[in-house]
């Protein structure tokens, strides 16, 4: 670790709790996003130790302006994680919403969304990230926090408020929804996970069939009644 590097890391573990106003207005959120654009990169490419000098050379700002928008290197990868995971997820999680008002058929609407889930999560710069979250969760558990809280947890809790109403309606037998959840994600989405962390990619026929039978599979044990195609 060079002197910039360690002057950096000081900074963030001491200077940085220190809350500060963000830059603001138009020209500002345009300096954010081609800040965290390059972040995103830089991270993806040499990791977290990265130093912000090469972000700031990337997104050609200085260190000072980096700092006045994110405060620490930390609060600047908690940026990635938001915006990609926002990019991913933001529309599948409106669009559960918007089918849980509207529509009765839960099967499609877990079909709908986990294909949702698939097509924002299974592409390779997302699965990089959430490789590169992985393995610094244990040094730095807010980037694990950060992931869970703007990844998988706004549609949980939109789906942990579905199965409740269908259980006490009786339409549903879930004795631990939040085991319920995991089960389904393990089915229709974390496959893809498994597969990336061996360099391979699971085909778009596949993918199709851990969606439509993990479903089934997920009503058929949950379900009073069958619920099917």
């Amino acid at each position: 670790m060079n002197c910039t590097d360690q002057f950096i890391y000081w900074y963030d573990m001491h200077v940085n709790e220190v809350p500060r106003p963000s830059p603001s207005g138009e020209r500002a959120d345009r300096k954010r996003h081609a800040i965290v654009e390059s972040a995103r990169e830089v991270f993806l490419a040499r990791g977290y130790e990265a130093g912000i000098d090469q972000i700031a050379q990337q997104a050609d700002v200085s260190k000072v302006t980096i700092y006045n928008h994110f405060g620490s290197k930390k609060e600047l990868f908690v940026a990635v994680i938001h915006d990609a995971l926002k990019e991913a997820l933001g529309r599948s999680t409106l669009a559960l919403e918007k089918s849980l008002a509207e529509s009765d058929d839960l099967r499609e609407i877990l079909v709908q969304t986990a294909r949702g889930w698939v097509a924002g999560m299974a592409t390779p710069k997302v699965l990089a990230l959430r490789t590169l979250v992985a393995s610094e969760a244990q040094r730095f558990p807010d980037l694990g926090r950060a992931w869970k809280a703007y990844g998988p947890d706004p549609a949980s809790d939109l789906l942990k408020t579905e199965f409740s109403g269908r259980i006490e309606a009786g339409e549903l037998d879930i004795p631990d929804v939040d085991l319920a959840l995991v089960q389904l994600y393990s089915l229709v989405l974390y496959p893809h996970f498994t597969h990336i962390a061996y360099g391979e990619r699971i085909n778009k026929k596949r993918a199709g069939d851990l969606i439509n039978q993990g479903v089934d599979m997920f009503l058929a044990y949950y379900s009073t009644k069958h619920i099917g195609p």
